[in-house]
């Protein structure tokens, strides 16, 4: 799976867009994405995308536009307009805090239970409550990683060929956000014969900040893009702001996820005419397109995070089929693999580029050898458009 998802909720939920975005000046005259940002320690700041920036202000915005951390604030953080500052739509809502929620429940406890049944259901009662969020939902974060074999590709290439690589997984993104604007995203709205019934709507687009990170929590090679989309949208018929559906959000997440696959692929293959391969990746996990020249042992020395992720994993599937007696459908994978991901994430340290590829070249040639990681990755001066990729391939 390389798009995954998850909530983000209102009020301070969106603080790690921020926590590795570069504090100095990048040099804007460099025309490299990738070198702008080399030697400062960080990422770059997040851009704008989405085809409905034009209902903000007065048109302010424009796609590729750097997005502000105030303009992230009132956006995500409160709702706002992020040029005017204007409500949009209903606020978001706030829920009581959960030491009040949990009390309330406690309260309405029959007198009747014994002491042990008492202490079971307060338990009870407070697990469940602090799962609960204490906003509403501010916004949706896409995460669009490239496949393993990629990440250690980009990790050990030169500046050049780094550059190609991320401007090929940004077209892939953009191509998928389209494609999700076109077939995915609606809201839903109240039926004028009442009842409280609703039907879906068709919005004019969404707005979307997409901030892009070069590491994974343990400091391999990923390049990762998390794009968060608004939970505000504007929709057709009638021009007010509502909130997004976001039951087709979540339904769409594994076809995104192959899209955002061979969309990518199909850019790395005429760019450089790589050919592609499956790969086994063991239990819980589907057979997954890699790159051929790129080696296991390369990738696995890349993968710290992932194994760590996987473990947990395992034990929570375990745990599922112990309980339940049969093994989780796909998307129930999908949805423990999110949490064991989020239980395992240590704290992120912030570097520079050039301070990264540094490492993973030096790690790359203990594995491989130093004629072997020069051999094995492309030159930015030889790219092509003449090869398959697993679109197009057998088995694609």
């Amino acid at each position: 799976m390389t798009v995954s998802m998850r909530k983000i909720h209102a009020g301070r939920g969106y603080d790690y867009l921020l926590k590795s975005v570069v504090r100095a000046d990048a040099n804007m005259g460099d025309p490299n994405p990738v070198t702008r940002y080399y030697t400062d320690e960080g990422t770059p700041p997040g851009r704008w995308m989405g085809s409905a920036l034009h209902a903000f202000g007065t048109g302010e915005i424009r796609r590729g536009d750097t997005v502000t951390s105030q303009q992230l604030q009132l956006l995500i953080g409160t709702g706002l307009d992020p040029v005017t500052g204007e409500q949009l739509g209903r606020a978001f809502p706030v829920y009581p805090p959960t030491e009040e929620r949990v009390a309330a429940r406690v309260a309405d406890l029959s007198p009747d239970l014994t002491d042990d049944q008492r202490k079971q259901a307060v338990q009870q009662i407070k697990a469940e409550e602090v799962r609960k969020p204490s906003s509403g939902v501010a916004g949706f974060d896409y995460t669009f990683s490239v496949p393993k074999s990629v990440s250690a590709l980009w990790g050990v290439a030169d500046a050049g060929t780094q550059a190609l690589i991320v401007d090929a997984h940004h077209q892939a993104v953009a191509e998928v956000l389209d494609f999700m604007e076109r077939e995915v995203v609606a809201t839903r709205r109240g039926v004028a014969a009442g009842d409280g019934a609703v039907m879906q709507a068709d919005v004019i687009g969404v707005a979307a900040t997409a901030y892009d990170h070069w590491d994974s929590r343990l400091g391999d090679p990923q390049l990762h893009t998390h794009v968060v989309i608004s939970n505000k949208v504007k929709t057709t018929a009638d021009g007010r702001w509502r909130s997004l559906d976001g039951n087709p959000m979540f339904e769409a997440i594994v076809p995104l996820s192959a899209h955002y696959n061979a969309v990518l692929a199909d850019h790395i293959t005429r760019l450089f005419g790589i050919e592609w391969e499956q790969r086994d990746r063991g239990k819980n996990h589907n057979a997954a397109w890699e790159l051929a020249p790129v080696p296991e042992k390369l990738i696995w020395e890349f993968s710290s995070r992932g194994s760590d992720v996987d473990q947990e994993t395992d034990r929570r599937v375990a745990e599922y089929i112990a309980q339940h007696g049969r093994r989780p459908s796909p998307v129930k994978v999908m949805e423990i693999r999110a949490r064991a991901t989020l239980a395992t994430r240590p704290n992120k340290e912030v570097r520079s580029l050039f301070d990264l590829t540094t490492d993973w070249r030096g790690r790359a040639q203990k594995i491989l050898g130093t004629g072997a990681v020069d051999s094995s990755r492309p030159s930015s001066g030889h790219a092509r458009a003449d090869r398959r990729s697993p679109r197009h391939g057998a088995g694609g």
